[in-house]
């Protein structure tokens, strides 16, 4: 399958220069020129399969054309490790805990994902080139692409965060493990991080010293497979017969995961509607408002990992729905409001939701997923069941989940092993000339 540029500026990439590239020569987001729909026998029969199996009919669809079928399965099965349950949180709201991965997030599936298909790449070129991968993480991301590729041959890994802007554990699970992970301490925020990144790309003395690519949701390789989420919410819901008026919430900060639900939905996948939920970094809110996309700096918050004030998939979701630029901007925003609403919560009403849901239901919320909890309390229309993703262990935020409930989270024994590691990091600056200097020594 081939990919084109949100941008429209650049040349038509296959899967492999997709993945290994990353960004488009005109720093646009790459799309595949074809979302292929499921037959409506694999919804039928689909509360029937594994996790498994569903992804394998999800990733034969997306890569099938590009990636040797066995190669692809054993890519999928080596990923998936693990299941995503959902949970009974109170009637009618039900939590899709995506957090059972090797660093108990969401994003362990895309990164582990990624990091196979690109040694797949890697092994078929038999150059023995090095891969350098840059991410930009303001949580969450860093951790899960982290471990994800670590001892992966033929790939270095570069996690670039905001200082002083992420959780002690969440730090932890990206600093502390050597090897080909290195952790540049950023001073700035997370969108300083991502616009390193992005810089890193077009500069061409850069690439020609080393080979470049990312493991942010920029990368379809990194956001495509999070799909996989959201068929099996709708498997295991089917299961439990409530899966007709299905609403899936997703907490929302640089937007891959839901674009992922949504190019999805593009496939066939019955979902009745999506809430994208904020917390006070509001600027898709305003834009389902308004119309009008204005991006702003990232304020800090409780839900840390969706501090961004610029979300790069935002661009993925205009050329979805204005396919690919072909309708007017007013009659992309209708397509969009008519299938996405929205939703914004500040610190104070992130705390209040965790200690209300404790209270009501003995859910442990994190402060992300009381965001799509919330706006599911708030919006959710009779008749309807809705499903918000539980994005992160709650023990990650264990400073601040203790401190709102009033409770001692226990920490999982695969996270007080991180925090018994050594710190190791490279303090940076946000300016770019200085982060090229320190690759161009690499």
């Amino acid at each position: 399958m081939n990919y084109y540029s949100t941008n429209g500026n650049a040349t038509i990439a296959d899967l492999h220069k997709a993945v290994v590239k990353g960004l488009a020569e005109d720093r646009g987001l790459y799309m595949p020129e074809e979302i292929k729909i499921l037959p409506k026998v694999f919804f039928g029969n689909i509360h029937e399969m594994s996790f498994q199996q569903i992804a394998y009919n999800v990733a034969s669809a997306f890569f099938g054309e590009d990636v040797d079928l066995d190669a692809l399965q054993d890519i999928v099965y080596d990923t998936l490790a693990f299941d995503c349950p959902v949970v009974k949180v109170k009637e009618n709201i039900y939590a899709l805990e995506l957090f059972h991965g090797p660093t108990l997030a969401f994003k362990d599936v895309g990164a582990r994902f990624m990091a196979r298909l690109l040694q797949y790449f890697i092994r078929m070129e038999g150059k023995g080139e090095q891969v350098n991968v840059l991410v930009a993480t303001s949580g969450d991301t860093g951790s899960a692409v982290a471990n994800g590729f670590l001892g992966v041959d033929g790939i270095h890994v570069y996690v670039l965060y905001p200082k002083g802007k992420v959780s002690p554990i969440q730090e932890c699970q990206f600093t502390t493990l050597g090897q080909n992970i290195t952790a540049i301490e950023v001073d700035g925020v997370f969108d300083d991080c991502q616009a390193l990144v992005k810089s890193a790309f077009m500069d061409a003395e850069l690439n020609q010293h080393m080979k470049l690519t990312s493991a942010n949701s920029i990368n379809v390789a990194r956001f495509l497979p999070q799909a996989f989420y959201y068929f099996n919410a709708y498997a295991r819901m089917k299961a439990l017969d409530k899966a007709d008026e299905l609403v899936m919430c997703v907490p929302s900060g640089n937007f891959g995961n839901i674009c992922s639900a949504l190019f999805g939905h593009q496939m066939g996948l019955p979902i009745k509607r999506f809430i994208a939920s904020n917390n006070a970094n509001d600027v898709f809110f305003n834009y389902l408002l308004t119309g009008k996309y204005s991006p702003k700096p990232s304020i800090q918050t409780l839900a840390n990992a969706m501090d961004v004030g610029d979300p790069s998939n935002f661009a993925r979701i205009i050329n979805l729905y204005s396919q690919n630029k072909k309708l007017t901007d007013e009659a992309t925003h209708h397509r969009i409001t008519n299938l996405i609403s929205g939703a914004t919560y500040k610190d104070e009403e992130i705390k209040q939701t965790m200690r209300q849901c404790y209270e009501e239901n003995g859910y442990i919320l994190d402060p992300h997923g009381a965001c799509g909890y919330q706006a599911l309390v708030d919006s959710l229309q009779p008749g309807e069941v809705g499903v918000f993703c539980e994005t992160a262990h709650p023990a990650k935020f264990k400073e601040k989940v203790d401190d709102i409930l009033g409770i001692d989270v226990e920490i999982p024994a695969r996270l007080r092993a991180f925090m018994e590691g050594e710190k190791q990091n490279v303090p940076m600056t946000k300016h770019f000339e200085d982060f090229k200097q320190y690759l161009l020594k690499q």
